[in-house]
């Protein structure tokens, strides 16, 4: 190779080193977004797909997708999340704040001006003005967070649109055969699994719950309790996770208690724990577990990795930890399932798998 060709792809690959830093520069400061994004598309990706055999303009059919199913079940979500902060608050006394503060850094002030936006008005001007204040910032939170669902539903629907042809160019620029396509490829089918199969089912198992469980408190007799039947509820959508045992972890020890307390009182009130364990079990958990996972799922990931993942990203990064933490799994399995047994023995890196714990690889031809 010439002297000043290789002084012309070195110039090419600093530049493109330069722009890789530059979209992983742009990719950290809007994570949450583009984490949120790649849900939206993989939760919407199935149903964009039985669209367009009834849809021929793939721009039409992938909005119609997001418009009429996936944004109504985001805002539903967070409905449902907004109503459980707001009943473990008024159970434990502890500020509404604290908890919003802890999904959503930097949204103590919201909850406050949201519930006595009369304070605004008929107050002393120092009071009026830090009341201002205060509004102007949780006005500012407010609208961080729709353009942030603004943008992730855009990223959304171009990805759903021109996947496709993006992955057609990138296999035709890597070759079908490479290990980075077989790589990327079970990336991408193991994605779909984590968030349309597992998440997903999270998501509705604790929306479904939200509905039984309020609807239980309120028929429940007056000598039983429901306490925070909400916050209940989002902690069975998230005991789904746990194999076998799922909602049982939640809605068992409820029905205990509801013995207990019809005990207490009179036992022709057993009706009411009876009922809820029967239907909890059928609707909580036989349904799910039987149903609506192999359905939306397919085949299975390690279920475990994925639980670890979904609550350890939820601690460590907040709100949008709940879909990087499986990300991030996603990545590193299928690194050490395709890549690290041959990187470290120095052969030459097929596309072929090794731990099975994850979708597998095309076959190399």
């Amino acid at each position: 190779m010439e002297v000043p060709e290789r002084r012309s792809r070195l110039g090419w690959w600093l530049l493109a080193i330069a722009l890789a830093l530059a979209l992983a520069f742009v990719a950290y400061a809007f994570v949450g977004t583009l984490v949120l994004g790649l849900f939206v598309y993989y939760g919407s990706r199935p149903v964009y797909r039985r669209v367009t055999t009834r849809l021929e303009s793939e721009t039409l059919a992938a909005a119609a997708t997001l418009f009429l199913l996936s944004l109504p079940a985001l805002f539903l979500v967070g409905y449902t999340v907004a109503v459980g902060v707001r009943e473990l608050s008024a159970f434990t006394g502890t500020g509404i704040e604290t908890y919003y503060s802890r999904l959503i850094p930097g949204s103590t002030d919201v909850p406050g001006v949201l519930s006595h936006p009369q304070r605004l008005v008929g107050s002393d001007l120092g009071t009026a003005w830090s009341d201002f204040t205060t509004a102007a910032k949780s006005v500012g939170i407010i609208s961080r967070s729709l353009l942030t669902l603004f943008l992730s539903i855009s990223f959304a629907f171009f990805a759903l649109r021109d996947d496709d042809r993006l992955a057609a160019w990138f296999r035709g620029e890597m070759g079908e055969d490479s290990a980075v396509v077989a790589y990327l490829t079970a990336v991408d089918e193991d994605l779909a699994i984590v968030y349309f199969g597992n998440v997903l089912t999270v998501l509705l198992v604790g929306v479904a719950a939200t509905v039984l469980y309020n609807g239980f408190a309120a028929i429940a007799p007056g000598a039983v309790s429901f306490p925070i039947p909400t916050v209940f509820a989002l902690l069975t959508g998230l005991a789904t996770f746990v194999p076998i045992v799922v909602g049982k972890l939640v809605y068992v020890p409820l029905t205990l208690y509801f013995v207990w307390q019809a005990l207490r009182v009179n036992t022709r009130l057993l009706w009411f724990p009876a009922v809820f364990f029967v239907v909890s079990l059928l609707l909580l958990d036989l349904l799910p577990q039987t149903v609506v996972r192999p359905y939306i799922s397919g085949r299975t990931t390690h279920t475990g990795l994925v639980m670890f993942a979904y609550i350890l990203g939820g601690v460590l990064f907040g709100w949008y930890g709940i879909f990087l933490g499986p990300l991030v799994l996603v990545f590193v399995v299928q690194f050490a399932d395709i890549v690290f047994g041959d990187l470290v023995h120095g052969r030459r890196i097929t596309p072929s798998s090794s731990l099975s714990i994850g979708s597998n690889p095309p076959e190399e031809k």
